[in-house]
């Protein structure tokens, strides 16, 4: 069984390429290389380098390589540059995925799990976030994947696509030296730039209800998510019962806090962050629970704190050293 991974050069559909292949299940790659690396993608993986704006490459990419299934990560993953790139993101994210909806129908290809985000929740008023969290996305980045689970879920109706979704809050960690988290947005890298950089990281907001005064989100290891992707993957192949989507979450979160101290506690580079004002409309808390995931995508969260870090900042200082 083969599963095209759309995006799989980059940092998340890279871990979800290898993911497939330590679960004995076959892997194609197709990516433009906007924001991903050649080199994620093991020499053993089919690699097509193209846009999933082009249906033609897409189809020809699903029949070449007797594709029995589709991970589709990519996308434009930027919500807060979203805000200002709107057209770029609907053409990527919403366009982008009807495109590879369409290649797929034409190509006989009738299973898909979407890499969906916590996004389509935009600030939710819960302390723990379920899949019955209304949504309320507040990005065109949010909207453009909320808009994504409609076409899933539109096209099952019309052609029997099987389908199902993954919301999931701040990916971080690495699983392979050789893979590493490149976003210029992402809280991990830009602390680890900070410090190689001789720079004082920066907490905006220490204020807030919660145990330290920092904001509290949902961390989560990116191998513990390619493990549930593939997982996903399997029940759809297998005629499982899937929910339309699931929550990747920890259910209880870290503070940005509690992440500083661990950062300066696996570097070994000691700083007290620098501390600056709030960020208008930057929640205290969002948590998300796993519940569902757990019951039907062996989701759990295998890594610790100073896992997540350690990992991350082996695979940054290695990229840096290459």
């Amino acid at each position: 069984m083969t599963w095209l991974v759309t995006g799989g050069a980059g940092y998340i559909g890279a871990h979800v390429v290898r993911a497939l292949e330590d679960a004995g299940l076959g892997a194609v790659v197709v990516d433009d290389l906007s924001s991903g690396f050649a080199s994620f993608v093991p020499e053993s993986v089919p690699f097509v380098r193209g846009s999933i704006l082009d249906r033609e490459l897409l189809t020809d990419a699903l029949r070449t390589h007797d594709v029995d299934g589709v991970i589709h990560v990519a996308g434009f993953k930027y919500a807060g540059v979203s805000v200002e790139r709107p057209l770029h993101t609907y053409e990527q994210n919403v366009t982008g995925t009807a495109v590879l909806l369409a290649a797929m129908q034409e190509a006989g290809v009738g299973r898909v799990v979407f890499s969906s985000s916590a996004a389509v929740y935009g600030t939710p008023d819960v302390d723990l976030v379920t899949e019955e969290t209304p949504k309320a996305p507040e990005s065109p980045y949010g909207e453009s994947k909320l808009i994504g689970e409609w076409l899933l879920s539109d096209q099952g109706k019309a052609a029997g696509l099987r389908h199902t979704s993954l919301r999931y809050f701040n990916v971080v960690g690495s699983g392979f030296d050789d893979v590493y988290d490149a976003s210029p947005h992402n809280l991990f890298p830009k602390v680890f730039q900070a410090l190689l950089e001789g720079r004082t990281p920066r907490i905006n907001g220490d204020d807030y209800p919660t145990p330290d005064g920092t904001n509290v989100r949902d961390y989560i290891h990116v191998q513990d998510l390619a493990v549930s992707h593939v997982a996903a993957a399997r029940r759809l192949a297998q005629g499982e019962q899937v929910e339309r989507a699931y929550n990747l979450g920890s259910g209880t979160g870290v503070s940005v806090g509690e992440i500083m101290a661990a950062m300066a506690r696996v570097t070994g580079i000691a700083f007290e962050p620098e501390i600056g004002p709030r960020r208008p409309g930057d929640p205290a808390r969002i948590v998300a629970s796993g519940e569902l995931a757990a019951r039907d995508l062996d989701w759990r969260m295998r890594h610790s704190l100073d896992e997540m870090v350690s990992s991350a900042w082996e695979a940054t200082r290695r990229a840096r050293e290459a």
